[in-house]
């Protein structure tokens, strides 16, 4: 997997030379997707629209795709935590890499369980990220696998926190993580990975790479 890199103080945008497996709790065609494009932009954290107050996200972010002309399909967050808590971590072990990107803030700290901010099941709220991870790596994932990578960096978040003490506003407890991150994996086509939990040189790797990055990157966020 070859991939090029744009930040900017408004977004960070990764090109990636050949589409990719992706899965994401993005905004912007989140899910399973084949991906040429990742964005994670910069917003108010009031943000209601980048045209009009009544504009959705995902409208907003594929707006800011098509101004950049960027050919193929593109999936976007948004996130109220400034660019400059931007840190990348790689990590590679007998011919397997990861590479951690993470954008972080914890205004909006929260753990899981707190009460719910939206009362409702289908409220619409707007999801603007706070803590946003793209992980990507060589390994040909599995099905399954990539999901495994969700929960490994979920966890891998959650440690991070409880170790920084970091509490949350609803609770006063421990926070896990904040009310609207997202995360998204991309593997390629090298070595098959069927598995990627915590018994496992690969969830290992991940869970460390993953730990160090959100770390680094609250160090200057905070």
């Amino acid at each position: 997997m070859k991939f090029s890199i744009e930040l900017t103080d408004q977004f960070l945008h990764v090109e990636f030379q050949n589409p990719v497996r992706m899965v994401s709790s993005a905004i912007l065609n989140g899910g399973c997707q084949i991906v040429d494009h990742f964005l994670n932009t910069k917003v108010d954290a009031n943000f209601k629209g980048e045209r009009t107050d009544f504009e959705s996200p995902d409208i907003t972010l594929k707006g800011i795709a098509d101004s950049q002309n960027w050919e193929g399909n593109c999936v976007g967050m948004m996130t109220a935590a400034l660019m400059s808590s931007f840190r990348r971590i790689r990590v590679e072990k007998q011919g397997v890499w990861i590479e951690v990107f993470v954008t972080s803030g914890v205004s909006n700290a929260r753990r899981a369980g707190d009460e719910a901010d939206y009362q409702f099941v289908n409220e619409e709220c707007q999801k603007i990220g706070t803590i946003n991870i793209l992980v990507t790596t060589n390994a040909n994932l599995s099905d399954a696998g990539m999901v495994e990578c969700i929960m490994m960096v979920a966890e891998a978040k959650a440690a991070c926190l409880q170790d920084l003490k970091v509490l949350s506003p609803v609770s006063g407890l421990l926070a896990t993580g904040t009310g609207t991150d997202s995360t998204a994996i991309a593997c390629g086509t090298g070595p098959i990975v069927q598995y990627c939990g915590k018994h496992v040189l690969f969830g290992e790797m991940l869970a460390k790479t993953t730990y160090e990055a959100i770390y680094k990157s609250l160090s200057v966020a905070k």
